[in-house]
Formats: C-alpha cells, structure tokens, sequence
C-alpha cells in the first residue's frame, strides 16, 4: 500500500510539475503590472483556460524570431515537485492528511518560483492556499486514521502569521508583508502535527535563510543591504516539520 502510495504521489508531482513553469512565468511580474501574457520574445501565450494551463514552451517563429522553452526549467521543477510529493507520502502514509499535501504541493512549488524570481507571493495564490488548507484539513479530521488535530491547525496557523506580523513590524525592509500571509497556510500545516512540528518547521525556515543568506555573503555575491526571498525557506522547513511530523505520528 505504502509503495503504491509514493508511485501515485511520485506521478502526480512530476504531472503537476510539467504545467508550472508556464504559471510561474505569467504570475512573475512586478506588483500593479497585470500577468505576463507574452514570452520572453513577445508571443502571446494561447492555450487551455486563457492560457494559464500548458508547457512552457513557445513555438512560433514569427514576428520577433523563436523563444522556445521558457520561465523556470521543466524538467528541474517537475523532478523537484515529484521528490517533494514522494517524500511526504513517504513520511506520512497513507493518512488523509496527506492527500492534503500532495494536492498543495504545486501550489507551494509554483509560490517558490514566483518568489525567486521576482521576490513576491502573489495573494491570488497565498490567500487561497490558506483558505484550501484549512477546509482540506477539517475534511481529513472526519476521515478515519488521520493523525492530526484540525484545531491546533487552526491555532498553529494563527500563532504563525501573528509571529512573522511582529517580525515584519520589526523590520520591514527585511521581510515582505507577503511572508507574512504565507505564514498563514503553513501554520496551519505544521499546527496539524501539533505545536512542536510547529515550531520546528517555522524555525528550520529561518534557519534556512539565514543560512543561505551567510553563504551569499560569504561569497560575495550579496551585501547586508541584499534582499532575498524567504518563502522558499519558510516552504522548505514547513516541508522538514511535516516530514518529522508526519513519522512522529507513525511511530
């Protein structure tokens, strides 16, 4: 059951990861600026619900000459959104908590794209992703076996964003208010474990980027007046506590 389960959810991140580079090219714009409806050579995107919906690849070679593939590299980001899926069905088993998971995951990959790109978590994905997590996980709370608490995620995601809110009121320059709303969802992802998963992925997140932000400076490659995303560290820990979470509750 177990071996079936990481093949499924294996499949599902490499299929799901095929499909995101083409969203994270169109959601990666500044903000006020509407979402990039055109490749890198200036072709419109066509294609399945406005465009939104196929590789990213572009084909034409007329007016401006061939683009070809474009945004995020396709087999990078479904190899990386295939690993992801296997590891939390490896953790978690086969619990209701973690189809949860593996339907969120490429929604959390594409918020990691965006965000290295172009620094910023667009609300059209934070804010849903927040609502979704916590309707997803009160509907794995009714179901047998799950090996979470629905209202410690509810607690957990309010703890967690009322945190990252003191940390951006400390310093705005820092941190995003987009973190802060990112903080939300993941919250209520790690609080589903409990309070210790909680912490611990919030501060494996940090640890992350601060970690990544050493090394930058280290190798001169950024100053202490560099700005870097923290959304794909604050996902990666979330990942760390609901992989640790998720054996835990195995165990």
């Amino acid at each position: 059951m177990r071996v079936l389960l990481i093949v499924a959810a294996t499949l599902w991140g490499a299929g799901t990861g095929l499909v995101l580079p083409r969203a994270a090219h169109r959601f990666s714009v500044e903000p006020d600026e509407p979402w990039n409806s055109r490749c890198p050579a200036g072709h419109p995107i066509t294609g399945a619900y406005g465009g939104w919906l196929g590789r990213a690849t572009c084909p034409t070679l007329e007016p401006n000459g061939p683009c070809g593939a474009y945004g995020p590299h396709t087999p990078t980001t479904s190899t990386a959104t295939a690993l992801v899926c296997a590891a939390l069905a490896t953790a978690s088993g086969p619990r209701p908590e973690t189809a949860v998971w593996l339907l969120l995951t490429p929604v959390a990959i594409l918020l990691a794209l965006i965000d290295i790109r172009v620094h910023r978590l667009p609300d059209v994905l934070t804010l849903p992703l927040a609502a979704t997590t916590t309707l997803l996980l009160a509907v794995a709370a009714l179901l047998p076996a799950a090996a979470g608490s629905w209202p410690t995620a509810l607690l957990g995601g309010l703890a967690l964003c009322a945190a990252y809110f003191v940390l951006f009121l400390a310093n705005p320059s820092g941190m995003g208010f987009g973190d802060v709303k990112l903080a939300l969802p993941l919250g209520t992802a790690l609080g589903w474990y409990g309070w210790p998963t909680l912490l611990t992925g919030a501060l494996t997140g940090l640890l992350y980027g601060a970690l990544y932000g050493a090394t930058m400076l280290a190798t001169h490659r950024a100053t202490r007046k560099s700005s870097i995303p923290l959304g794909p560290f604050m996902l990666t820990g979330t990942l760390t506590g609901l992989m640790l979470g998720g054996i835990a509750a195995a165990s």
